[in-house]
């Protein structure tokens, strides 16, 4: 395992438990999320790389059945390879994504002339739009704790928002990043549907990664959706170390 994984696999471990108790399954850990927000998932326990058995996987799944959250599995293929068959022999489908690193402050990205890219602070009214637009373009029913939730984490230094935002002061473009220590993840970028193709998420991206570089962060990562976007996000300078795998039941 490179030192980069090594890296990431101490930020994974770390970023659930602001929000999240960890419950242990041997290799597995399970993080249960505290209060209402996005459900987490099991991943592999810190510094285990080796195999992993179906039985083991079997009893997360009961117990995520048990507390009524999704049956999801994240982890790195590089990092803990022994893992995928395990799922795979449970029942649950393996989705792959690009796993890509940032070297440098990253490339400037031209944006609109009626658009204006900018972080998002706690108290600023673009908030709200900004907080629903990851639930428009992902298709996923908004929750009535978005904005709450948010606003509090941004307060708490735990997430930084970036909007991209038209002169009507709506928000059509929106990601964050999530800092522990030195690191940082770029997460739930996403473009609303009629705003597509103007490279907002990019300009959104580039936003992202100056405010993490201007407060000391040195390892910023994002897991891309498939190639096609890894191919976009390149443009900014991110480039592929690993595969980020997450497994779930089959749709």
């Amino acid at each position: 395992m490179t030192d980069m994984l090594k890296r990431l696999e101490t930020y994974y471990d770390a970023v659930p438990r602001s929000t999240a108790r960890a419950e242990a399954f041997g290799p597995l850990t399970l993080f249960v999320r505290e209060g209402d927000g996005w459900p987490y998932y099991a991943r592999p326990a810190l510094g285990h790389s080796g195999e992993v058995c179906v039985a083991e996987v079997d009893r997360v799944r009961a117990r995520q059945r048990e507390l009524g959250v999704p049956e999801a599995f994240e982890w790195v293929a590089e990092t803990t390879p022994g893992l995928r068959a395990a799922v795979e022999k449970s029942g649950l489908v393996v989705h792959e994504h690009p796993l890509m690193v940032l070297d440098g402050a990253g490339d400037a990205v031209a944006v609109p002339e009626d658009v204006t890219v900018r972080i998002v602070d706690a108290d600023d009214p673009v908030l709200p739009s900004a907080a629903a637009v990851p639930y428009a373009a992902f298709g996923v029913p908004p929750s009535p704790q978005a904005v709450p939730q948010l606003t509090a984490r941004i307060e708490a230094g735990l997430t930084r928002l970036a909007a991209a935002v038209d002169a009507s002061g709506t928000a059509l473009s929106a990601g964050q990043h999530q800092p522990v220590g030195a690191v940082s993840e770029v997460v739930a970028v996403g473009t609303l549907p009629d705003a597509r193709r103007r490279g907002l998420g990019l300009a959104v991206t580039a936003v992202l990664v100056a405010d993490a570089r201007s407060r000391g962060v040195e390892t910023v990562f994002l897991s891309a959706t498939d190639e096609s976007v890894a191919r976009l996000y390149g443009r900014l300078g991110f480039r592929t170390i690993g595969t980020a795998l997450i497994a779930e039941p089959a749709s």
